[in-house]
């Protein structure tokens, strides 16, 4: 069954709250890499499908964003990871009518 494009965003950002939460405790990597590998798959179908033109621009940003998210995820400063992935989260869920 495939998803609406408002149920893919709304799986991201579920997604992206847990892993704000987990990042902080390093015995959960595994699960945080897992549930962000699901999470780049949900994006990458998403990109795929047909948004409106007023989510379209979210749709970029948050697409560098999350690319940035990958390649941070192991840095020092885990709060911030995790505010930013939060931050994302809060905006996806509240975008996700429009797309």
């Amino acid at each position: 069954m495939e998803l609406s494009n408002k149920e893919l965003l709304l799986d991201i950002s579920v997604n992206l709250a847990r892993v704000s939460d987990w990042i902080l405790s390093e015995k959960k990597q595994k699960l945080v890499d897992r549930f962000l590998e699901g999470t780049e798959q949900f994006l990458k179908s998403l990109q795929h499908a047909h948004v409106s033109i007023r989510f379209k621009p979210t749709l970029e940003r948050f697409s560098k964003e999350f690319e940035k998210l990958l390649k941070d995820r192991n840095q020092k400063d885990r709060e911030e990871w995790a505010e930013r992935a939060l931050t994302w989260a809060n905006i996806l869920q509240h975008r996700a009518k429009l797309a």
